[in-house]
């Protein structure tokens, strides 16, 4: 049974390197804030009664005709509907639509040989803590990641451009459990030239 409900205008944290899920009903809107300007805060979304229904950046490239949504676009989820709309956002409008959540392999990859903390992990963490299995991991929302493109299709990680205080604001539209992950990258500089992660914040609102 899902149970966190976060009041209308309480701040919530995404601890660094951790991550949270919140329940917003449909025509609610969650505030997502770069507290300190360089926190890569990857976001998903599941529809609150049913989960095998989610948040698909698949789905939603191939509707909006973009790579990047920009305010007043909807995110659609696997069964193109429309479930978060980005309302308002005070970035730069960089965001990515195109990485993988990390992982633990991911980080073997980068050559960790040791267990290290990763968003794969957050979002399962996260919907067990409201009593709620999931055994696959969409592609998330990797709200103000930086990921350059060039014509010839390559891609790169890049720092943030966002500021301190810096939001966005997702308006639900359906019932749904979102999640969030402040990523724990802490080798290639999407949280920064310094690699240091730190917390973020949200904020439910009417």
């Amino acid at each position: 049974m899902v149970s966190d409900q976060l009041s209308s205008g309480t701040l919530g944290a995404i601890p660094a390197r951790g991550g949270k899920a919140v329940s917003i009903r449909q025509g609610q809107a969650v505030k997502v804030v770069n507290t300190h300007g360089e926190q890569v805060v990857d976001t998903w979304a599941f529809r609150a009664n049913d989960v095998t229904e989610f948040m698909s950046m698949d789905a939603t490239r191939a509707t909006i005709c973009k790579i990047r949504p920009s305010v007043g676009d909807s995110y659609y989820s696997n069964r193109r509907n429309a479930i978060l709309k980005l309302e308002e956002d005070t970035s730069p409008g960089v965001h990515d639509t195109l990485m993988a959540a990390c992982d633990n392999e991911r980080y073997g990859l980068l050559g960790c040989t040791a267990y290290h903390d990763n968003c794969a992990d957050n979002l399962v963490g996260s919907m067990k803590e409201l009593g709620i299995h999931v055994s696959w991991i969409p592609s998330p929302l990797n709200l103000f990641m930086n990921i350059p493109w060039t014509a010839d299709g390559a891609l790169s990680f890049e720092s943030p451009v966002t500021r301190a205080g810096d939001y966005v604001i997702l308006r639900a539209e359906q019932d749904v459990i979102v999640v969030f992950s402040a990523c724990p990258q802490d080798i290639l500089p999407i949280n920064g030239i310094h690699t240091a992660p730190t917390e973020a914040h949200f904020e439910v609102l009417n």
